[in-house]
């Protein structure tokens, strides 16, 4: 059984370490907000529902996800190229402890009421500077880690010049290039827009382009926590059904369209905002509709390699192959409904970047219940599930009968709790109850009331899928703890492998790999559809705003 190198091992796991502790910590806040809106809970003085917001959304969507991606992606370019040699190990854990250092800085401004302005942190809602400075810390690490997982994948092409890498490194790549290009605008306005005027450098702040800037940046950031569960998918599930990846092609093709689509479209986000020009927000809702492209590329790779491997393995009729994928093992299970909560949540994303119908749903929980069903569920449940594997495969831990059974029942609780608090939200939203507060009944406004009356259009129901999904949390803790420390370990016939499926590469264009040309062509995108308005913003800037501090 392959295994990657014990100092490689140990950068990945310490990752993941730091993930479930933020894991921890931001569900335990949703619980608490969920029973907050159903007034079952009432907070301590020194202590506000915007605190515990600005903490969920911060640990759960920015800190978990990202210790996990590179976690991922450290374990895998490590499996697929070749140990990391020493330069490269010590810049990732360079990386690694100015990351670490911006989350510490950031989440004890958050604890500390400093920095209750949401994950969003839009202006003219100011918090400490020091908030701002752990976040730009917390980016420059990121990129740390990425030229370090760049370094090593150059150093492999020049070892083997002329040969296409691995799918895996091929896809870790794509993430990275789309990660830094992307952190260029929240960087941007960090630097040159929210620390000078958090500290009281400047007085005022322009807040549409601070907004744009974020956008920019808060968009393809839903693709960098996609892209590393679209790599689950289509390198690792072929591999444990006991197939091969469907076309090889295809699936480097998908990660450079995203490259190209998922970045020059932040203005479907501000649809409802003034400041920009009609013109300038269909140009990116168009390039947005692109992205449903390779969306869509993927799940008929998906399902082709489900009929193709359960064809192999005997089966007849029209779904006959569905019999033959392995529901029993957790590994797959786990990933397929993931994949399964990304239709109805890509379908309600096509709603949330359409002009007429974003102005229905653009401020409601409506939102909240479209960014659950597919971060909440498709991505962090694709995690979820390459945790099961992937600690003991790092640990060189048994992966237990008893795990297994815990790890199904963490995954349908997960399902269940999310597909109720989720469809609350969408009803709720459709029926106009707002986002980004704690409860808001309109003065006890009948019409308003009567959205709360409904079976699953209610605050009960959100709470009880909330508590699900805690109890779920908890569940998913204890299996990681387990895996890290107490399973027994594993001999050399029992160790867990690093599924990784096999790609024919003989039919893939080698001008796939030429990044010159995709970064290039993502450049000419961002440019024609952003220097136009930002200028605008620019030289058209209002006075600006002074800061405020509503908590």
């Amino acid at each position: 059984m392959k295994q990657i190198s014990l100092g490689d091992r140990k950068l990945a796991i310490t990752n993941i370490v730091v993930a479930y502790i933020a894991f921890l910590i931001g569900t335990f806040c949703g619980l608490m907000q969920v029973f907050i809106r159903n007034d079952a809970l009432t907070l301590p003085p020194w202590l506000d529902y915007y605190q515990i917001l600005t903490a969920h959304g911060v640990l759960l969507a920015l800190i978990f996800t990202t210790y996990f991606i590179f976690a991922f992606l450290i374990s895998g370019m490590s499996y697929s190229l070749g140990a990391f040699g020493p330069k490269v190990r010590s810049f990732s854990w360079l990386g690694f402890i100015v990351t670490t250092a911006g989350t510490i800085l950031a989440t004890v401004e958050i604890i500390a009421g400093r920095a209750s302005v949401l994950y969003t942190f839009y202006a003219p809602l100011q918090a400490s500077g020091w908030y701002y400075v752990g976040l730009a810390l917390f980016v420059v690490g990121t990129w740390i880690y990425s030229f370090a997982l760049i370094g090593h994948y150059v150093k492999w092409k020049k070892e083997h010049k002329k040969q296409l890498s691995p799918l895996f490194a091929f896809m870790t790549i794509s993430t990275l290039i789309l990660w830094i290009i992307a952190c260029l605008g929240v960087v941007a306005t960090v630097l040159f827009q929210f620390i000078p005027w958090a500290f009281g450098w400047v007085d005022t702040i322009n807040v549409e382009l601070s907004r744009s800037l974020f956008w920019y940046f808060g968009h393809p950031l839903v693709y960098f926590w996609l892209l590393p569960a679209y790599m689950a998918w289509y390198v690792v599930v072929p591999k444990i059904i006991g197939g091969k990846v469907f076309s090889d092609s295809l699936a480097r093709l998908s990660f450079v369209l995203f490259i190209l689509f998922s970045i020059p479209v932040g203005f479907h986000h501000q649809l409802t905002e003034p400041g920009i020009s009609s013109f300038w927000k269909f140009l990116q809702t168009v390039l947005t509709f692109m992205v449903i492209i390779p969306s869509l590329m993927t799940a008929f790779s998906m399902f082709g390699t489900f009929e193709r491997t359960g064809r192999l393995k005997g089966a007849s009729g029209l779904f006959g192959w569905l019999f033959k994928l392995p529901w029993k093992d957790i590994r797959f299970t786990s990933l397929f409904i993931a994949m399964f909560f990304f239709i109805p949540g890509g379908a309600g994303g096509i709603i949330n970047a359409s002009f007429q119908l974003n102005e229905v749903v653009h401020n409601t929980l409506w939102v909240v219940g479209h960014f659950h069903i597919t971060v909440g569920t498709p991505v962090a449940m694709t995690f979820m599930g390459l945790t099961f594997w992937l600690i003991p495969y790092l640990t060189g831990r048994k992966l237990t009968k008893s795990i297994q059974k815990l790890a199904f029942i963490q995954i349908i609780t997960w399902s269940i709790g999310m597909l109720l608090m989720s469809t609350s939200q969408h009803i709720l939203g459709l029926l106009g109850a707002p986002r980004r507060t704690a409860f808001a009944g309109y003065m006890d406004d009948p019409s308003a009331l009567e959205w709360f009356n409904g079976l699953l259009s209610n605050h009960v129901t959100m709470a009880i899928g909330g508590t699900i999904l805690f109890l779920s949390a908890m569940i998913l803790i204890y299996i990681v703890f387990q895996t890290l420390f107490f399973a027994p370990k594993a001999t050399e016939n029992e160790r867990v492998e690093f599924p990784m499926a096999e790609s024919d590469l003989e039919q893939t264009p080698k001008y796939l790999e030429n990044w010159w040309i995709w970064i290039g062509i993502a450049f000419a995108l961002i440019a024609f559809a952003y220097t136009i308005p930002l200028a605008e913003m620019i030289h058209h800037a209002p006075p600006g705003s002074s800061g405020f501090k509503t908590w």
